[in-house]
């Protein structure tokens, strides 16, 4: 029954299409006044977007070159707008003024790194690679002041907002709750009946969000550590989730060619974005309900491309 009041934010609204990227797009992320936009590739490049909310502008920005292999994740710093980090296949770690495009900062590490998270006061970067290992840098000085191997497939990462705990998902189907600084383990959610891929923290600060190879979406009450709701609309492995700068929807992708759009509260889609292949990155803007998306679709002879939902009229 989602058609009627609640839908109403995204009903009328379309997606723009972005080109700029000659393989495809892995990554998707917003900076935290909501006005840029970085997207990362297997083409070894990432990319700067000016976003402007109601205008047309689609030109390309500044394109971040240096990597030597896919460009897997990135994130912004959570307290500059003009400084992103990247994750790539290359074992390195590189922070990127967007305003030049040069890379200010350079760590390299020891595997293939394919997950990577600020913590919200902007002070460390988590970097998760395909060897199971942890790293936590210090920005200022953008060298490792922790590194852990795990005996067991880790996949995304992230603090809470308040920083004092970090979450592993893992392939067993738990979330790894550990205290933070200390890493110290605090506590094993048995989260799904298969792996866990993506995590997603509710920026009120009340849930957080994991999404697992099972197809369902589980969402868990931060203070007690307890999973309160389910969402069960996606039918394959879930892939990339986020939660809108209120807290109110949670957006889930998957293999499925359709991103979801669920009230939190309740559950219920409230809209459904088609989507032409597997998704690979969801991101809701931190200050208005845009949501970028990007997945395996390219566009021939094999440009990568990413959209933006919720844009008025015609896209």
């Amino acid at each position: 029954m989602a058609e009627t009041g609640e839908a109403a934010p995204f009903k009328n609204l379309t997606s723009r299409e972005y080109h700029g990227h000659d393989r495809k797009v892995h990554s998707v992320a917003w900076n935290c006044t909501g006005t840029k936009l970085a997207s990362g590739s297997v083409d070894q490049k990432a990319r700067i977007w000016h976003i402007e909310p109601h205008g047309q502008s689609k030109a390309k920005g500044v394109e971040l070159k240096g990597h030597t292999d896919s460009v897997d994740q990135l994130c912004w710093d959570p307290k500059h707008a003009d400084l992103v980090a990247t994750a790539s296949g290359d074992k390195t770690v590189r922070l990127w003024d967007a305003r030049t495009g040069k890379c200010a900062q350079l760590a390299e590490l020891s595997g293939e790194n394919i997950n990577i998270t600020y913590k919200p006061d902007g002070t460390h970067i988590a970097v998760g690679n395909r060897d199971d290992e942890l790293t936590i840098l210090d920005v200022r000085k953008f060298k490792p002041i922790h590194k852990r191997k795990f005996n067991y497939e880790v996949n995304e990462i992230a603090w809470n907002t308040t920083s004092d705990i970090f979450f592993l998902t893992t392939g067993n189907g738990t979330v790894e709750v550990l205290s933070y600084p200390s890493l110290k383990p605090v506590d094993t959610l048995m989260a799904h009946t298969a792996g866990c891929y993506c995590i997603a923290i509710d920026p009120c600060g009340r849930y957080f969000a994991v999404g697992s190879a099972d197809s369902l979406v589980s969402l868990w009450d931060i203070k007690e550590m307890l999973c309160v709701q389910t969402f069960t609309k996606l039918e394959s492995p879930v892939r990339t989730i986020s939660f809108n700068h209120t807290g109110e929807y949670l957006a889930c992708a998957s293999e499925d060619w359709f991103i979801d759009i669920a009230n939190v509260q309740t559950a219920r889609t409230v809209h459904q974005i088609p989507c032409r292949a597997a998704m690979n990155s969801v991101e809701w803007n931190p200050k208005i309900n845009l949501l970028a998306y990007a997945g395996d679709d390219i566009k021939p002879p094999g440009e990568g491309i990413f959209r933006i939902f919720g844009f008025k009229g015609s896209s």
